[in-house]
């Protein structure tokens, strides 16, 4: 695995709050992310897998600095971003980009794809006009489009071919880090693979790091590097992915596991299955976030948070069982 760091993570947290009544006063606080620390080097994939609501796409949209952190500190390429102005920022925007899970809904449906693909060139480079078409011709090129694709509207593709525009826009830049928010999700199965292959592709040739968020543990074995889990806004696991899938920890990680689908008929494997639901992340459960679900949770689980310990080289956990 590469050994330079790219971003950092301290102890972030990012907190909203919660306002109620005619006075809109502030009546308590959401915890969507809630001590985080991490570290993701140059040009790995590292996977963050979770239940919806545990704060991954919040984590995401941190590590690109478009949310500021409540607490903690975030830095990038050794540069401490946490607070900078949006002023301040301008230099590293270009280095960090985002492929969002609705390819439809981050395009604009009256503008042209060129047009889209263009604006990052207008604001961040010095290009020129033919220059900035020239570029955005080869991008489209690039993820398998073709150029007379540049003057149409976005209702005129499928969706597989508008996350391709998604991935173009995000490459436009030549960044160091993308945040992938679920990019295939929305996809068919067949388009899935494509995109992923495609994803792949351009990581080997660019050298970019991926910081991929998904819900899909099938699809996470077999692009990422290494996986985070998250439940509630906290970390519970991180390890390197084959040793993630052989030799799971943490009791919301083999839950998770076992639920995978295999293509392996008459293979006969326990499905874990949790009781009760995801608690409010604006009132966690004292102790480890996921005690109240856990089966083999302990008296010390409801009243201590577990601290983050490694039990092998590079696998990390968060638990008292184990």
């Amino acid at each position: 695995m590469p050994e330079k760091v790219l971003a950092k993570l301290e102890n972030v947290k990012k907190y909203y709050p919660v306002r109620r009544g005619l006075l809109n006063r502030v009546a308590g606080q959401v915890k969507a992310v809630d001590g985080v620390s991490l570290v993701l080097h140059n040009r790995e994939t590292l996977g963050v897998v979770g239940e919806s609501g545990c704060g991954k796409s919040t984590l995401g949209r941190t590590l690109l600095r478009l949310e500021k952190p409540t607490e903690g500190r975030l830095y990038f390429n050794g540069t401490d971003i946490s607070s900078l102005s949006a002023r301040a920022l301008q230099p590293f925007r270009n280095k960090m980009q985002m492929i969002f899970q609705d390819p439809f809904a981050s395009l604009n449906p009256r503008q042209r794809i060129g047009d889209a693909l263009e604006e990052p060139l207008v604001i961040h480079t010095q290009l020129n006009r033919e220059e900035r078409r020239e570029r955005v011709m080869g991008l489209l090129e690039e993820v398998g489009l073709r150029r007379d694709h540049y003057d149409r509207l976005p209702h005129e593709f499928s969706g597989g071919q508008r996350q391709r525009i998604g991935i173009a826009r995000a490459l436009a830049l030549n960044p160091s880090l993308i945040v992938c928010d679920e990019p295939v999700s929305a996809l068919d199965v067949s388009v899935q693979a494509q995109v992923l292959k495609l994803l792949q592709s351009l990581q080997e040739k660019h050298g970019l790091t991926y910081f991929f968020i998904s819900h899909d543990l099938g699809v996470v074995r077999h692009l990422c590097d290494r996986v985070l889990i998250m439940y509630l806004g906290q970390t519970m696991e991180l390890a390197p992915v084959k040793e993630l899938y052989k030799n799971p920890v943490h009791p919301y990680t083999e839950a998770l596991l076992s639920a995978i689908p295999r293509p392996v008929p008459g293979r006969k494997r326990e499905r874990i299955i949790l009781s009760g639901d995801l608690p409010s992340p604006a009132k966690p459960p004292k102790g480890c976030p996921f005690h109240t679900r856990c089966p083999e949770a302990m008296t010390v689980c409801k009243e201590i948070r577990p601290e983050w310990k490694e039990v092998a080289p590079g696998h990390q956990v968060a638990c008292h069982v184990r």
